[in-house]
């Protein structure tokens, strides 16, 4: 099974659904663009995060040194993204795959975040609750479905929100992994418990 995890944006718990999904499947992780935080990636975070020995961190396909949009990033690093060089890493584990920020986040000139999401990936959108969260998280369900791509399931993240969560769920019809609340810290343990918690939904995808 391969799993792609997008945002309704930036900052939405991405990386840490990444690290629970990952350390729930015992999946391998691949993080195709990283922009900025080199010496503390998204794919140390979720390294830290996942003790096993079964998976496998893979490299960026493109590392780019500054926190910004990536066809900006890979601009100021004098190279453009061409996603015919970005080769999905193989292996017979499942793999976990996470964008950058939300689906139309610029890749280069003509290329999206969307456009690395594959036919034979199943992909989760996070949507964090905030107000505008609701439109935010329709508008990246639409623009998939338009393209053609299944949403395999949603993640909700934040505190629950009975009033929000509820219209989206109707609204879409796409199928509720779980909730991840606001934590006071992440580590490996309170990893585990979400990993415990949302194994068995993960499993039916």
């Amino acid at each position: 099974m391969k799993i792609f995890i997008t945002g309704i944006g930036t900052d939405v718990g991405k990386t840490i659904a990444a690290a629970i999904i990952t350390k729930a499947l015992e999946a391998d992780y691949w993080k195709p663009i990283q922009a900025g935080d080199l010496e503390y990636s998204d794919t140390h975070k979720v390294r830290a995060q996942v003790a096993n020995t079964t998976s496998v961190f893979h490299p960026n396909a493109y590392a780019l040194n500054t926190p910004a949009s990536p066809h900006l990033a890979a601009e100021l690093d004098g190279i453009t993204i061409d996603l015919k060089k970005i080769s999905e890493p193989k292996t017979k584990n499942h793999l976990v795959i996470e964008g950058a920020g939300g689906v139309f986040v610029p890749l280069n000139e003509s290329d999206c975040v969307i456009d690395l999401i594959q036919k034979d990936y199943k992909v989760i959108v996070v949507s964090r609750h905030y107000l505008g969260s609701i439109n935010h998280t329709l508008l990246t369900i639409e623009a998939l479905q338009n393209r053609k791509i299944k949403v395999a399931g949603i993640l909700f993240s934040g505190d629950e929100n009975q009033a929000t969560e509820a219209i989206i769920l109707k609204k879409t019809g796409v199928n509720f992994i779980g909730r991840i609340d606001n934590e006071p810290y992440f580590d490996a343990n309170v990893t585990s418990y979400y990993a415990d918690k949302f194994r068995d939904n993960l499993l039916k995808l």
